[in-house]
């Protein structure tokens, strides 16, 4: 357990009544007012961006959001449905919404780059994104929403060229996969949302090894410079870290809980977990 104090409701009601960045407890900071807020990354451009279901099922009215030096929270594109997971490559910006993936340039301009009727199986709840070293985009489908299961990890080429990597009918591990990231070049970690399990994929071999549990209902993975992985519990609203370099690592837990911690991605200086709040609506830097 890390020994980051947790922060009192007043302080936290304080510091998100003004929807602006905060410092609390000396090294915490909120921002407050987004809606539904499923992923926080880093773009190319080293501004932190975040996506925004806005109301769920209802088409239109997601978008993402960039975060200003000050916390102040604007528009970067509108108009989405339920955007969840954020990829970037270079300065183009990549987003996960429903069915489909879209591709944003630095001007916040949108374009569909790969649509239903291009997945080798029709896609039900695309979820996280994550890019190789070769530029190839990867994204998890979470399945059935409704019933769980049947869940599937697709790989995009760059010109937008769809296969499927695993599924549920190939290995019946992958029910819900959620979060995703590469630990090295070849070796996909996957994090499944309806065991909590972590999955470490040999992309070119197919081989699945489970490398722990315990994660409720596994969200986000993110890996730091120094190779440490940074799990997520959207159910349990819980954050952990693991060093999978060493082997028979267990996870530890940080104090500080949510209400429940989304897809989490890094700070530009790489001290702090961005971590969106969906029921809360806030994007909380966490120091790692």
């Amino acid at each position: 357990m890390f020994s980051r104090p947790l922060l009192s409701a007043s302080l936290v009601a304080a510091a998100t009544s003004f929807g602006v960045a905060a410092t609390l407890a000396a090294d915490l900071r909120v921002v407050s007012g987004l809606v539904n807020p499923e992923s926080a990354i880093v773009g190319g451009d080293r501004r932190i961006y975040v996506s925004e279901i806005g109301e769920f099922g209802k088409d239109g009215d997601g978008r993402i959001s960039v975060i200003g030096k000050s916390g102040e929270r604007a528009t970067f594109t509108a108009r989405l449905d339920d955007p969840k997971g954020l990829a970037a490559w270079k300065h183009t910006l990549f987003v996960a919404d429903k069915t489909r993936i879209w591709k944003i340039d630095r001007q916040g301009r949108a374009a569909v780059f790969v649509e239903a009727k291009d997945f080798p199986r029709p896609p039900l709840f695309l979820n996280d994104l994550t890019f190789d070293s070769r530029g190839n985009l990867y994204v998890s489908d979470n399945g059935d929403e409704r019933n769980g299961g049947n869940g599937a990890i697709f790989k995009i080429s760059a010109k937008g060229r769809v296969t499927l990597i695993i599924n549920e009918a190939a290995d019946a591990r992958i029910k819900s996969p959620t979060g995703l990231t590469f630990e090295r070049p070849g070796k996909l970690l996957i994090l499944d949302f309806a065991s909590g399990e972590l999955y470490r994929l040999d992309v070119a071999k197919l081989r699945l090894e489970k490398i722990a549990a315990g994660f409720g209902g596994g969200d986000g993975l993110v890996r730091d410079a120094g190779g440490m992985l940074y799990i997520s519990d959207w159910k349990g609203g819980h954050v952990w870290k693991l060093n999978i370099r060493r082997k028979g690592a267990t996870p530890e837990r940080y104090s500080q809980t949510f209400q429940s911690a989304a897809d989490i991605g890094l700070s530009r200086d790489g001290k702090y977990l961005l971590v969106p709040d969906m029921k809360a609506g806030t994007l909380t830097w966490l120091p790692k």
